[in-house]
């Protein structure tokens, strides 16, 4: 039967002429969700389960997206166009379903089939398991950067691991986190490619053996001990309202071969299947434990292991194009996210050297003009580094290597700084001071030609601290590239209602040209109903989590009070034992008080603790055990509710973000590097309470510090009161009210008595409080006051928060993509339609 026209189509499911792969219109779509629920999940609607429907829903969107996929492959073999590589450990892309229905402007049409066929989309979304394959704003920042290449039409592939499990679910029992498997995949999942003939093996362990090839040059041999294969599976990321179709390929270790039947006919049926069980772990579980010596092994061999496939992927699509390899750097700019991929640096070496035949100088000049280094930390323990004799077993050819490198590079440090020996010692890729370590993010700056860090203060800092001897040595190599988040999921998409405002007020151009667009509505913050309507979709979506979290946690918070916020990775900088001490210093002028008049606040935690970090799970125990006490107390008469919310993650925050009045970004000045639920706050119109810390400097600048509450010491004041030598228990001394919270605490007033389960927690702030909660206790409470007070006048708080969102632009993930093609990675979108 031949093909009938799109155009020709009918409104008539039975009628319509529409291609039913490719069909837009709601008949079209509910006939291809009939046809993938039948012929796909192999089920008829009335034994359909939900997840049926769900699979059913999305291989029709994904049908949709497959054409534009297969033109934007096409065009990733075209010679002359320059490829974004990104390379990251992890790649926390969210739920895909309501963001491939927005980007590809099919959210209506399929809402509307799916309810002719007595179904709700809303409830089909939240079927959905979301991938989670990243631990927080690391693999957050690369979904966002997938999103911004593919609606910049920039020709992009993000390379990562496809864990088989991903970050800890989170469940809270009696107060404790409790960390259950991430089974993302137990239900299949419809939007990825399984590319079976798109692999490479992978080698560890083993030595190296010299030789000369047939034509007398020397060469070096790596026999390994084991091999693996990388399996790639593929991820389409489409633009918003374009054709561009960007590619995330995910790799899955397997083995070679999968059955020893020898061992299986002797009777060792164990051994018969060890190799493939052995292999497979690779790529089994997200961020292993690395304590135990096994698991600084595994996370090693996890990231060699994607940065290998990775690699060879890069070279085999460069030969298709019919170009040369020591044309390499033309095909492919690859920017490592953070040090966890900076083996690269070695590795591209390895397969330029050893496999490729090229000598080192020009291997090294194609390497460095490759490669570039995103920096995300200025505390130095989180600087990745390996014990050299873990490196030397796992990976004795890239030691080599390395060493090599290291032996040229400080050459270079020796002629520039002579007789400089502690220079050359700090700067060398090998640390020798005790045991010996490879300092993976010397290895990533010496082998790029850019190193940028993710704010304007964390790029300054970078360069006085730790990252400071390579900074003198290569000043141009470093930039600032300040974070961005992409407003497509973090606004169009979790927040309809207020989209729907915007949109209709300035037009829909703000979606996909943020940067320029959003300020229009900065003249509406003086317009009365303007302001009304967005102070009632506030409270809308305030009203929308106080029932999940009534649901989820029992706690019932009033829509009306003020939905204080603070949600992202539990740690110590990040201080939410800082704002717990806010909380009881509020409980106890309530207690010394109870008629007295306070603005009403519901606080709101949410983030997950390392399962080895003992002191943040410590502070989740802290928040819980305080809300129990707060929450129950009659005296304060749901003036305070406290709720700690549970598994936080991407499907969670479309929830949390739209509802916060108040961002919490209290980290200590000159530790958290850029930051990003900051901007996803502030473009959701929650007012900051903030350090000058990261991106929140930014943010300051951007939306005027009249509209920012700003407390604390700044980052240089930290690193004075630091070398003069910090006593936090002077703070507790002096000041009464720090005094009676820390003692309560103490005393086991938040613990049923028990005085020793926060003793930990207490001793560190009195004896030690690295970060600076002390020192900053006051100023942050009087800063919190004044956050109180302007809450009270609401008209004036909800000019504010317009205001918040319509200085918002510079922080669209477009902006960020736009910096790294122009001064990183030399690239330039992709001129009109693609196909």
């Amino acid at each position: 039967m031949p093909k009938k026209s799109e155009k020709e189509g009918s409104s008539n499911v039975g009628e319509t002429c529409e291609n039913p792969r490719t069909g837009t219109s709601a008949a079209s779509l509910k006939q291809a969700v009939l046809d993938n629920l039948y012929y796909v999940q192999g089920r008829i609607p009335e034994l359909a389960t939900p997840n049926d429907w769900y699979m059913a829903v999305a291989y029709t969107v994904r049908d949709r997206m497959l054409d534009r996929f297969i033109k934007a492959l096409k065009g990733l073999g075209q010679p002359k166009v320059k490829i974004a590589s990104y390379l990251s450990a992890e790649f926390l892309m969210g739920p895909h379903l309501g963001n491939n229905l927005l980007n590809l402007g099919l959210t209506d049409q399929m809402r509307d089939a799916v309810k002719e066929l007595g179904l709700d989309l809303e409830y089909l979304l939240a079927q959905e398991e979301e991938p989670g394959l990243g631990n927080g704003g690391l693999g957050r920042l690369a979904a966002c950067y997938m999103d911004s290449l593919a609606s910049l039409n920039v020709p992009a592939i993000g390379y990562g691991i496809r864990y088989e499990f991903g970050i800890f679910d989170q469940e809270i029992r009696d107060g404790w986190q409790v960390e259950k498997t991430d089974k993302w995949l137990r239900l299949g999942n419809p939007w990825e490619l399984c590319r079976p003939e798109t692999s490479y093996y992978v080698n560890f362990g083993g030595h190296t053996e010299q030789h000369r090839d047939d034509k007398g040059r020397f060469r070096i041999r790596w026999i390994p001990d084991r091999v693996v294969k990388g399996i790639a599976y593929d991820t389409p990321v489409p633009s918003y309202r374009d054709d561009m179709v960007d590619l995330l390929r995910l790799w899955k270790s397997e083995a070679i071969e999968s059955f020893d039947f020898q061992a299986f006919n002797i009777g060792d049926y164990y051994k018969a299947v060890d190799e493939k069980v052995i292999s497979e772990t690779v790529s089994k579980v997200l961020y292993p434990n690395d304590e135990p010596e096994i698991g600084k092994t595994l996370r090693l061999a996890q990231q060699y292991f994607f940065v290998s496939c990775s690699l060879q992927d890069m070279i085999h699509i460069h030969h298709l194009r019919g170009k040369k390899i020591d044309t390499f750097h033309e095909s492919f700019a690859v920017q490592m996210n953070d040090t966890h991929p900076s083996i690269a640096v070695a590795e591209l070496m390895r397969l330029l050297v050893d496999e490729h035949m090229m000598d080192w100088d020009r291997a090294w000049e194609i390497t460095q003009q490759t490669m570039a280094y995103t920096n995300h930390t200025l505390l130095p323990e989180a600087l990745e580094k390996w014990p050299l004799p873990l490196f030397s077993r796992t990976l004795p050819r890239h030691l080599e290597i390395i060493y090599e490198i290291n032996r040229r590079f400080l050459d270079d440090v020796r002629l520039r700084y002579p007789g400089d020996d502690e220079r050359a010692a700090r700067l060398s890729i090998i640390d020798e001071t005790g045991e010996k370590y490879v300092r993976m993010a010397h290895l990533a700056s010496v082998g790029s030609h850019r190193i940028n860090g993710v704010a304007a203060l964390h790029s300054d800092l970078l360069t006085k601290t730790v990252l400071k001897d390579l900074y003198d040595l290569y000043p141009d190599r470093f930039v600032n590239v300040t974070n961005g988040v992409t407003p497509r999921r973090w606004i169009a998409l979790s927040n309809p209602e207020l989209t729907g405002l915007i949109t209709k007020t300035i037009g829909d151009k703000w979606i996909k040209h943020f940067e320029n667009e959003i300020r229009k509505i900065e003249p509406f913050a003086k317009d009365q109903a303007f302001r009304a309507a967005w102070g009632k979709i506030k409270r809308g979506n305030k009203a929308k989590l106080a029932s999940i979290i009534r649901e989820r946690t029992g706690v019932v918070a009033d829509p009306d009070s003020l939905f204080d916020v603070q949600v992202k990775r539990i740690h110590e900088y990040k201080r939410q034992h800082l704002n717990v001490l806010h909380i009881i210093t509020l409980y106890n002028r309530i207690k010394r008080d109870p008629a007295q008049d306070i603005v009403p606040r519901t606080f709101i935690f949410g983030g997950k603790a390392a399962p080895g970090y003992f002191m943040a799970k410590l502070i989740i125990k802290l928040i819980n055990s305080v809300a129990d006490v707060v929450n129950n107390d009659p005296d304060v008469a749901d003036r305070l509710k406290v709720a700690f919310f549970p598994d936080f993650n991407v499907k969670n925050a479309h929830n949390v973000y739209p509802a916060a009045d108040l961002s919490e970004q209290i980290s200590t000045a000159g530790k958290e590097a850029s930051g990003t639920g900051n901007m996803k706050f502030s473009m959701n119109g929650a007012l900051t309470i903030g350090t000058l810390d990261g991106a929140n400097v930014e943010i300051r600048e951007e939306v005027g510090p009249e509209n920012f509450f700003l407390f604390g010491l700044t980052a240089g004041e930290v690193h004075d009161l630091q070398v003069k030598g910090y006593d936090a228990r002077n703070f507790y001394t002096s000041n009464p009210h720090l005094r009676e919270a820390i003692d309560q605490i103490s005393s086991g007033h938040f613990s049923r008595g028990d005085a020793e389960l926060f003793r930990p927690l207490v001793e560190n702030l009195l004896n030690h409080d690295p970060f600076l909660l002390m020192a900053d206790y006051q100023s942050y409470i009087d800063c919190q006051d004044q956050v109180s007070s302007a809450y009270g006048d609401q008209d004036l708080w909800v000019r504010m928060s317009i205001l918040n969102v319509a200085r918002m632009g510079k922080f669209s993930s477009d902006r960020s993509i736009r910096e790294y093609c122009k001064n990183i990675w030399n690239i330039k979108p992709v001129k009109g339609k693609v196909g």
